[in-house]
């Protein structure tokens, strides 16, 4: 049990309230919860002058690419893919991977994340760090046949045993999914047969579209219909819920079958903007009812996970796109990185309130940049750094006035050190 005291709530920051937690779950929020006769294990949290805030939600990562930060900076996505990115995965081993995820773990802890929805390669050992980071996850094995029979079989028994694994492990912190790479490196077979596994494991699918127009306009030659037009045409979205990452060039048709089909956009403006792939048409997705939420993607095109950057560039972003000062407020761009995200991967998180899950992030309000504490939502996604005091997933202290309580940080770094250099044969 927890019960953190005298804390002011995003929503409500003029009147100061308790939080009690219980075992994973948020059970009250009221005035003096300490007279309710707390258990005696009960650990209380001072939180005078701070604010408590939902965990982020990122929705779009490649965690262990945390390790190719700045290797391969202002390129363009093909060619930093072929030329560099791919070339370096190739001498990736489940060791690089452990402690490029942990790595990674420790910069979304310290930057407020409390749950991501991963696509990579030895997802044994990305399950095995994500556990004891204790942060939320939904994990999936990055599938991609370049149309050859036989590696399509090998993708799909191996996502199909890494679901079992991540069932079998009983960890409510952690969920499967299934990421087929994107339209352009997928198989017609192998998408189908992935929708499939997907209906019948009830699990989400975690897929890349429309991230560039050269892209786009490879499907479009292949199949003569564009991404989303032809992943609906195999019936891809039938009974199947999808998180979409990039969705940067699309036509008004592929918009309405986002729209009528249970589809959820992942929004990566950084990544995007870095890579100069384009920029997404949020205002439009928003104006459609579409559920967009936020992600950085991996720290190779990022350079990081700190989502509060997302947050906002995508208010920012979008102003000045459109001339417009008031599409994507701070409220709207705050929830998708929040109460969004946590619907798109099927988690009772991103607010704060009785029955919801204990995933709770405190900042400390003694901040030059949170001062005046007035407009304390305008300043966390204005002007906040993403620099939080202590972070709450399902009820476990991740992270203690700055300190870290379940991972060594120093022997992440120095790993992490050691694995980069082996990467790039120093």
């Amino acid at each position: 049990m927890i019960l953190i005291e005298n804390v002011r709530l995003i929503d409500n920051y003029k009147s100061e309230v308790d939080i009690l937690i219980e075992k994973d779950r948020i059970i009250k929020i009221g005035k003096n919860l300490k007279d309710n006769n707390l258990k005696k294990d009960c650990t209380i949290i001072d939180g005078k002058n701070k604010i408590a805030t939902p965990g982020l939600v990122n929705t779009h990562t490649h965690i262990p690419m945390t390790l190719f930060r700045g290797v391969a900076d202002d390129i363009p996505l093909m060619e930093w893919l072929n030329n560099h990115i791919w070339k370096m995965e190739a001498k990736l081993t489940g060791e690089i991977v452990y402690w490029g995820t942990l790595l990674g773990c420790i910069e979304m802890i310290k930057s407020g994340t409390t749950t991501f929805n991963d696509m990579y390669f030895f997802i044994d050992d990305i399950i095995k760090a994500t556990e004891e980071s204790g942060l939320r996850a939904t994990l999936s094995y990055g599938m991609i046949d370049l149309f050859d029979e036989e590696k399509r079989e090998k993708e799909l028994k191996e996502s199909e045993r890494v679901i079992k694994k991540i069932i079998s492990l009983n960890n409510p912190k952690i969920k499967p999914s299934l990421g087929p790479h994107a339209p352009y490196t997928c198989s017609k077979e192998l998408l189908t047969e992935t929708k499939e596994m997907a209906k019948k494991y009830n699990v989400p699918i975690h897929i890349h579209m429309n991230e560039t127009i050269d892209e786009v306009k490879k499907v479009k030659e292949m199949t003569d219909k564009l991404p989303f037009e032809y992943l609906h045409s195999i019936g891809f979205f039938d009974g199947t819920k999808c998180i979409c990452a990039h969705c940067v060039h699309l036509s008004d048709e592929e918009i309405n079958i986002i729209k009528n089909n249970n589809i959820g956009v992942s929004h990566n403006p950084i990544s995007n903007l870095k890579l100069g792939s384009g920029i997404a048409p949020i205002p439009k997705l928003l104006k459609n009812n579409i559920v967009v939420s936020l992600g950085t993607d991996g720290c190779g095109s990022n350079n990081n996970l700190n989502l509060y950057e997302e947050i906002k560039l995508s208010s920012i972003l979008h102003k000045g796109v459109s001339l417009n000062p008031t599409v994507v407020d701070s409220n709207t761009s705050f929830k998708m990185a929040t109460e969004n995200g946590a619907k798109l991967l099927g988690f009772k998180s991103g607010v704060i309130k009785e029955g919801y899950l204990a995933d709770i992030v405190l900042i400390d309000l003694k901040k030059p940049y949170l001062i005046p504490n007035e407009n304390i939502k305008s300043h966390l996604v204005y002007s906040f750094n993403g620099s939080v005091d202590t972070v709450i997933v399902g009820g476990e202290i991740l992270l203690n006035e700055g300190n870290l309580t379940k991972l060594d940080e120093d022997k992440v770094y120095r790993m992490a050190e050691k694995c980069y250099r082996k990467l790039v044969d120093w």
